[in-house]
C-alpha cells in the first residue's frame, strides 16, 4: 500500500481546523475523529453530542469560522437527530456545515426512511458522505490500530474537500 502524497497545508486552513459533532450518543463522532485526523497536518476537534451542547443560550458550537462536519449514524433514528442537530446549528446562524457523515451500523443496508430524512438535509449541508462500516474496528481498543480501507480513505477525502474545498491538504 503506498500513502497518499500530501501537501503542506494552507496556514488558513490550518489555523481553523476541522470541528466535529455528533448528532446523537453512539454516532461516531470519536472515531470518525481519529480516522479524518490520521495523517494529516490540521487539528480536528470533537465537540461530543450536540444534545448536550443545545442547552443554554449560546448557539449550540462555536466553531469561529472553522467548518463543522455532523456525524450521524445511518438509521431512522439518526436519520431525525441529524435533522434536529442541523436545525439547531441552522436557528442559531452557527458555523457552515460542511458535511453530514453517514456512518454505516453494519446491519446491512440504509432503510429507506432514513435514506430520504438525510436526502431532506442535502441543501443544508455542503454534502453527504457516507462513511462505509469497518468491521475491524470492533476488535481494537483505538481506531488508530485500524488500517483504513480504500472505501474508507475515498470517504474521509470527501470530508476535507467538503471542509477545504480551495485547499490542499
Amino acid at each position: 500500500m503506498t500513502a497518499a502524497v500530501r501537501t503542506v497545508p494552507d496556514r488558513e486552513a490550518f489555523e481553523r481546523g476541522l470541528v466535529i459533532v455528533g448528532a446523537h450518543a453512539g454516532a461516531g463522532a470519536s472515531t470518525l475523529t481519529s480516522l479524518v485526523g490520521r495523517d494529516r497536518n490540521i487539528p480536528v476537534w470533537n465537540m461530543g453530542t450536540i444534545d448536550r451542547l443545545v442547552e443554554g443560550s449560546l448557539p449550540p458550537v462555536q466553531a469561529r469560522g472553522r467548518p463543522v462536519v455532523v456525524v450521524a449514524r445511518n438509521t431512522v433514528m439518526a436519520a431525525q437527530h441529524a435533522i434536529r442537530a442541523v436545525t439547531a446549528l441552522d436557528a442559531a446562524s452557527g458555523p457552515r456545515i460542511a458535511a453530514l457523515v453517514i456512518v454505516s451500523d453494519g446491519a446491512g443496508r440504509e432503510p429507506r426512511d432514513a435514506t430520504t430524512r438525510f436526502a431532506l438535509l442535502q441543501d443544508r449541508v455542503g454534502g453527504l458522505v457516507r462513511l462505509p462500516f469497518i468491521n475491524a474496528l470492533r476488535l481494537v481498543n483505538s481506531p488508530d490500530e485500524v488500517e483504513i480501507p480504500a472505501r474508507t480513505r475515498e470517504a474521509i477525502g470527501q470530508v476535507w474537500d467538503l471542509a477545504f474545498p480551495q485547499s490542499r491538504y
